[in-house]
């Protein structure tokens, strides 16, 4: 009898998913509609594979990078608020290619009175400006900020180079063959913005005391990156997407004024002529400290130093191995504190710097929220390998750089602050830090692709969030990002868009991507599946500069998923979910076959002769027959109750069919089938669900998890409309 139930249900599908293939063909006939395949092969838009980006989206065994190594003298003069450097550069040429000249960034350019950022901005006319505003805006005058180029030569000659506004072309005196390395020395200076008043992403912020907080990054002319994907990645700097760099060594002697306590980029050389005896012993307490933050330079020291002004100067001696870009903070101003943390058995510090308007803000939360980072970072990723992260306060930043970032986040004046200034500062804290891993190690190319490290980072910052504070950082990514998606579609941007043309960019490069990564690993693939990817890719990719293919076929490789469909849809295009609920049909048991099982009897005589007896099944409640079948079947209870429910998908992307079933006594269940029930029907797809007691609810996604945009057809039956929605229905009719 068991047999015979379940292939009464074969046939029932069989019948009912013919019925509707016929349908769906002889619609798309009529409308001379054709259907794409959303689960084809991304074959069309990725790169082709080769021996240096393997298909399986591995580094290959001719995988080259550049190297470049930078020795700098730099030299803050506080009293003009400038900057100057000398720096002595070792490029190696690691490639397969013959370079016949290099490329240069010249960051601090996007500012320079000359400047054509400014110009590729549309400005209309406000209604109202102030008439400070007016002045800057419509009576501009130069500032004088960019880079004074004061020498570039070779073996004490002057070499030949050509600046193309960010950019500044080094001709080589003869080809560079692979193999080789060049050297050759840049002397410049430039003046420092105030980030408050010009803007910029790292510069100066000024106090009421007279004081400057210097947090200072862009500021050396920078080797773009070279390689067999790009060529020379010189894109200009307009302001927005970020920095491609290579990896190398760096020696910096960072001259600023003696009262200074300044932070940077690597292992500091120096630390008895430049930090006092109590400075060094505390930080050695802070070097044993697991638990707690240990102070080195307290709220009181720094008051009182910032009432001062020192005469002479000191030099910090920096070297860092192994990093694409430097930056460094100092100021009078700085209260100091850190703690060690343990990555798997290595000692990693995690340090703040801090003036006395942030606390009493980052004092509790800063240095904490670092260790965090690196602790959760490192269980997705890999183990930090630097010996230090930074966070240093600055008012209106959040910029990040190996070992050092800065960060905003500011108590009101009385020492007060909101559950949002919290959580905002520690949110750009672990961000920024997050940094360390995306792009600053796992190094893609931000200028091309930005979502590729702030996306990345962006997912992994939610799961850190998480366990720092669960309860402040309570979201669902997955329904934050469908008021973006659901919007105008001709302000929407794919995520695979070069940064500068993207419109929306945070949702689009930050938390659309963010949304997909949290998606996957919750919904679609599982957190050991998804983990497993990431910590492949991210671990392929160290120190190296990966592609976007290159995390696609990570992904797809080192889980045995196919995910083609949803990085299509997700990353390619603008699509979006809307997955609802169609038609429910309730189900009966009958003795009596319909007209159409009649005729397939007939038609297929032979077939049905050898089942033997059958039950049959009607959507007809007048034919039900409780007697068609036995209460119990093998000792199981028979469901009394079935459904058909046919879903339809009104939206572009294909997501997982997350049903949940609400029973008469109050109880649910839920099953997830997988995108691939779409596969041969982007439209509309039908289950059938049986149940011993009546099913008084089904609902789509009832948490929320695929970013439906339009939830008002995931229920069944339908709620009730109050009379707003119905006054509103009326006005649009």
């Amino acid at each position: 009898m068991k047999k015979i139930y379940l292939l009464v249900f074969s046939l029932f599908f069989v019948a009912t998913a013919t019925f509707a293939q016929e349908q769906k063909e002889e619609k798309k006939t009529q409308q001379g509609h054709t259907d794409q395949n959303k689960f084809r092969q991304m074959k069309d838009v990725l790169a082709t594979p080769n021996d240096q980006h393997t298909a399986s989206g591995a580094p290959g065994h001719q995988y080259t990078q550049q190297k470049v190594d930078y020795v700098m003298d730099i030299r803050l003069d506080e009293s003009e608020n400038k900057i100057y450097g000398d720096e002595k550069i070792t490029y190696h040429n690691n490639s397969k290619d013959v370079l016949e000249y290099l490329w240069v960034q010249l960051d601090q350019n996007m500012r320079a009175d000359d400047s054509q950022t400014p110009l590729a901005k549309s400005n209309g006319a406000a209604a109202f400006i102030t008439p400070e505003n007016f002045k800057s805006t419509f009576m501009k005058e130069g500032k004088g900020f960019g880079f004074n180029i004061e020498k570039v030569e070779t073996d004490g000659k002057p070499l030949s180079h050509l600046i193309n506004r960010t950019m500044m072309r080094i001709n080589l005196p003869k080809a560079l063959a692979p193999g080789d390395k060049f050297d050759f020395r840049i002397k410049w200076n430039y003046k420092i913005n105030d980030i408050n008043k010009d803007g910029g992403r790292s510069g100066l912020e000024s106090f009421e005391d007279g004081n400057n907080n210097y947090t200072i990054a862009q500021f050396f002319p920078r080797l773009a990156v070279y390689n067999n994907v790009e060529g020379w990645q010189n894109m200009q700097f307009w302001g927005r997407s970020e920095f491609a760099l290579e990896f190398g060594d760096y020696e910096v002697n960072l001259t600023v004024p003696a009262d200074h306590i300044v932070e940077a980029t690597g292992s500091l050389q120096n630390e008895k002529d430049v930090l006092t005896k109590t400075q060094r012993n505390r930080f050695e307490k802070a070097r044993k400290s697991f638990d707690n933050p240990v102070v080195i330079v307290t709220q009181e020291e720094a008051e009182k130093t910032e009432k001062g002004r020192a005469t002479g100067t000191k030099t910090w001696k920096f070297k860092a191995e192994k990093v694409r870009d430097f930056a460094f903070a100092t100021s009078r101003k700085y209260i100091w504190d850190a703690m060690a943390v343990n990555i798997n058995g290595k000692t990693v510090m995690a340090t703040s710097l801090y003036p006395k308007e942030g606390n009493p803000l980052w004092e509790e939360h800063s240095t904490r929220a670092v260790a965090t980072t690196l602790i959760e970072y490192s269980k997705l990723t890999f183990d930090y390998p630097y010996p230090k992260a930074v966070s240093v306060h600055s008012e209106r930043q959040g910029m990040e750089y190996p070992m050092i970032c800065f960060n905003f986040g500011r108590p009101n004046p009385d020492g007060t602050y909101s559950d949002r200034t919290k959580k905002g500062m520690i949110g750009v804290i672990i961000h920024e830090v997050g940094h360390n891993f995306f792009p600053m190690i796992v190094n893609s190319d931000e200028r091309q692709w930005t979502w590729m490290d702030e996306g990345l980072n962006s997912f992994v910052e939610i799961l850190a969030e998480d366990v720092y504070d669960a309860e402040l950082f309570a979201s669902n990514p997955a329904k934050n990002i469908t008021r973006y998606m659901g919007g105008d579609q001709s302000n929407i941007s794919p995520i695979m868009s070069q940064g500068d043309y993207v419109k929306q960019f945070g949702p689009n490069a930050y938390s659309k991507p963010a949304a997909g990564l949290y998606m996957l690993r919750k919904t679609i693939m599982g957190p050991e599946l998804f983990d497993h990817a990431f910590r492949t890719y991210s671990q392929r990719w160290m120190f190296k500069h990966p592609t976007p293919e290159d995390f696609f076929r990570s992904m797809e490789d080192a889980s045995a998923m196919d995910l083609d469909w949803f990085f299509r849809g997700w990353f390619y295009t603008t699509d979006v979910t809307d997955i609802g609920i169609k038609e429910v049909k309730p189900l009966y048991l009958t003795d009596k076959p319909s007209e159409r099982v009649t005729k397939l009897k007939e038609q297929y005589k032979q077939y049905f002769d050898n089942l033997g007896e059958l039950v049959y099944i009607t959507d007809n409640k007048e034919d039900a027959n409780a007697n068609a079948m036995d209460k119990y079947v093998d000792g199981e209870e028979v469901p009394s109750f079935m459904y058909s429910v046919e879903f339809e998908k009104p939206g572009g992307l294909v997501m997982p069919l997350i049903v949940e079933l609400t029973y008469a006594d109050g109880t649910k269940s839920k099953q997830t089938f997988p995108a691939q029930i779409w596969m041969q029907d982007d439209a509309t797809v039908r289950r059938v669900f049986s149940s011993t007691q009546e099913i008084t609810k089904i609902t789509v996604d009832p948490d929320m998890e695929t970013a439906d945009v339009d939830t008002s057809n995931n229920s069944w039956p339908k709620p009730e409309t109050d009379k707003f929605d119905q006054f509103k229905e009326k006005v649009k009719e």
